[in-house]
């Protein structure tokens, strides 16, 4: 039986995505199985961050309304092949489903794989709420600025409330001498205004931001210090 582990952020530009799409591929060099869902209705993003925006045909609202089945829309990442992952719509009125059919959708791919991953909504709204629904663990991807902190506990809040029993944090985007100059949050500033576990820190490294342009997890640089770094946090994370 597979986890199922939700990715939210409260506020977006904070890199939820991006940590979603290393994890998995993380994950998937394991030799475990993965598989991805984009629940950012409306705003797809996991297909250019894999480089397979070209290969989209069906999406998650075509499978749960009975246009296809899973496999149809299910797109694969041939550098990690126990990596797939099933894109969003890109028209939020297409989709009409309620948290129990999304749930239902869940634990049908749990039956298949070790671990299902979705990368959920910005914000607090609804949608983080329907994403989130049967979910085993929450991890919310935050930066050390004071907004994205009050969002990131809201976030906790609401994935508490819809259920999800173990949340965990990752801060992504650090840059250490900005903190410690006093005008940005200091690590105990973080740790006062979050409450769930922190399972990682991710410094600011432009080298992130340039392979997920190119669609290309940053992870597939094998022995690079962030393929190490994330290799800690899915460990620290799975252990919850």
């Amino acid at each position: 039986m597979g986890k199922i582990i939700v990715s939210a952020s409260g506020k977006g530009g904070v890199g939820k995505s991006v940590f979603i799409v290393n994890l998995g591929a993380t994950l998937a060099e394991r030799g475990v199985k993965v598989v991805m869902i984009d629940m950012n209705l409306g705003l797809r993003n996991l297909d250019i961050y894999l480089g397979l925006e070209n290969k989209v045909i069906f999406d998650v609202a075509d499978v749960l309304g009975g246009l296809c089945g899973y496999k149809r829309a299910m797109l694969r990442d041939k550098r990690f092949p126990c990596l797939h992952m099933i894109p969003a719509t890109q028209d939020r009125g297409k989709f009409t489903f309620d948290k129990a059919s999304v749930a239902g959708f869940y634990a049908m791919l749990r039956e298949s794989y070790d671990y299902v991953l979705v990368d959920g909504p910005a914000g607090v709204g609804k949608d983080l709420t329907l994403a989130a629904s049967g979910g085993d663990i929450a991890v919310i991807v935050m930066t050390p600025e004071y907004v994205s902190l009050r969002d990131a506990d809201m976030a906790d809040r609401v994935l508490s409330e819809a259920g999800v029993a173990r949340r965990a944090c990752v801060l992504n985007k650090v840059n250490r001498e900005l903190m410690r100059s006093g005008l940005f949050p200091s690590f105990e500033d973080v740790f006062a205004r979050v409450r769930p576990q922190l399972v990682g820190i991710i410094q600011y490294d432009e080298n992130i931001n340039i392979a997920a342009n190119c669609g290309v997890p940053v992870v597939y640089q094998r022995g690079s210090y962030i393929e190490e770094n994330f290799n800690r946090m899915t460990d620290r994370l799975l252990s919850i």
